[in-house]
């Protein structure tokens, strides 16, 4: 039978706007340091109202009247916080954020992915779906992490983290306020790997999202600055357990050897490269720690100082030096995001475990696209409770997205 691919999940969109605009454009993004609450004597004041990215459309038109760097500050920058599991990151990255006045980003889950926006989990169609299109979440990860659509959930994941990761530079492009976020799509690749290494996923999955990676993580900006938070396996292992999340206690997954390949490629690979392009702090978070302590430590870091060099390849991505660079930065990602998340819809036929039949294929539509507020575009879903289906003439842009 004829194969079909399951990872895209995007649709094609056209790209082709090109900026008009070519006033200069200050470089604030390197310019200051970051400072805090305590530094600032107060929370941020904005320079200039918020865009409002998310109800209304950024293109070419809009960028000759509403100009990208007017809205930045010294905090106009990406953080990245990242970690072993159960090291704490959502917390101090929630307090980091508070703190520095930024908008906060949590950890992805396949929620996202299977809860539409209706509320409705798809994950609940199961019993009426043939096995090969059937859910997998990260609890069942941790059941049976050598199963066969492993590899597809950290494809997924990896779709997820690069989504979200549009979307922080949606909003600091749009409103001026920098973000954190706990993990990126630049950190995912160890997860896969791991899962390689100790065997729970073929050579040939990887092969695929190392393709599609490296198809897509040119596309974005790198982050100003990522801080890790540090752990030996053994108080990784201690932490899941103090933390008492049952899918993560039992686990078949997190195994010794699989913390252990966590933690050698963090450091060895991911830290190592980012630490290129991003200001990189580490601490030993065994015992914990404070966010003022951290912030302290970020609030010293010279963000100029390498825009002397021009072959020093920290900050590269936000040296823009033209006003219309900047919108064109902010076109892509505000207005261009579905073709972006296109380049996931390259197929491949030759690793199994990433196709489904046909008939499989056929079975799936059938049942996904009749669960509740999935016949039609969001909110034109009679069934999930919208109303006034002949007066609306437009949809929304997010809707659209």
């Amino acid at each position: 039978m004829t194969a079909v691919f399951r990872v895209g999940l995007a649709r094609l969109v056209s790209r082709g706007a090109t900026a008009t605009a070519v006033a200069p454009a200050t470089q604030f993004m390197q310019k200051c340091n970051i400072s805090g609450k305590t530094m600032r004597g107060g929370p941020r004041v904005p320079k200039e109202p918020p865009y409002p990215y998310k109800t209304k459309k950024y293109s070419l038109i809009n960028s000759l009247f509403d100009k990208t760097s007017k809205r930045f500050d010294e905090n106009s920058k990406v953080i990245c916080v990242e970690g072993p599991i159960a090291a704490g990151k959502t917390k101090f990255a929630q307090e980091l954020a508070a703190e520095l006045d930024m908008l906060y980003y949590p950890a992805v889950d396949l929620d996202q992915y299977y809860i539409n926006s209706y509320g409705y989990d798809m994950r609940k169609l199961d019993p009426e779906l043939p096995p090969s299109c059937r859910s997998y979440d990260i609890r069942d990860f941790c059941k049976n992490p050598g199963h066969e659509h492993a590899a597809l959930f950290q494809i997924r994941m990896y779709m997820l983290r690069y989504s979200q990761y549009i979307d922080a530079l949606q909003h600091i492009l749009s409103t001026g306020q920098g973000v954190v976020l706990e993990r990126s799509p630049y950190s995912d690749f160890v997860f896969m790997e791991a899962m390689f290494r100790q065997g729970y996923i073929s050579r040939g999955a990887r092969s695929v999202y190392n393709e599609l990676r490296q198809n897509t993580i040119g596309e974005l900006l790198k982050p100003h600055l990522v801080i890790y938070l540090d752990l030996p396996v053994s108080v990784v292992q201690r932490q899941i357990k103090a933390r008492n999340v049952e899918h993560e206690v039992k686990s078949k997954a997190f195994s010794d050897d699989y913390l252990r390949d966590l933690d050698v490629l963090y450091k060895q690979q991911y830290l190592k490269d980012i630490s290129s392009h991003a200001e990189l702090l580490i601490y030993d978070w065994s015992s914990g720690g404070e966010a003022e302590v951290v912030v302290e430590d970020i609030e010293r870091l010279d963000f100029q100082q390498h825009e002397a060099d021009p072959h020093n390849k920290k900050m590269l991505d936000w040296r823009f030096t033209l006003e219309d660079e900047w919108c064109m930065a902010r076109i892509k990602y505000c207005h261009e995001k579905p073709s972006l998340m296109n380049f996931f819809n390259v197929p491949r036929f030759d690793v199994p475990e990433l196709l489904r039949s046909a008939d499989d294929g056929k079975a799936w539509r059938d049942v996904w696209f009749n669960a509740p507020g999935m016949k039609y575009r969001a909110g034109y879903n009679a069934d999930a409770g919208d109303t006034g289906l002949l007066t609306k003439t437009r949809i929304g842009i997010n809707e659209a997205n």
